[in-house]
């Protein structure tokens, strides 16, 4: 059977890593700080929808997945590594 929720009932698995990573930075970076950085990489997503990937309310394409790592100086497989 597909399943498109994680182990845990969340809608993605990449949303804590998300969260840790943001945090660590070395400026301090908002959710809203890392929409406007993602939003100036190309995608159309606000601080709402950060708040609902970090608490793992919201889905993530491959697209974003791929950009997020990007913005956020990572591997994607590190997002995807929920260790």
């Amino acid at each position: 059977m597909y399943k498109n929720k994680a182990a845990d009932g969340e809608n993605n698995i990449c949303g804590q890593k998300v969260k840790e990573i943001r945090e660590r930075l070395p400026e301090k970076t908002s959710q809203r700080k890392l929409a406007d950085m993602l939003q100036m990489a190309g995608l159309d997503i606000d601080k709402n929808a950060v708040q609902r990937i970090e608490s793992g309310k919201r889905f993530v394409t491959d697209i974003e997945l791929k950009v997020i790592a990007k913005v956020l100086g990572v591997s994607y497989q590190e997002l995807l590594d929920n260790c």
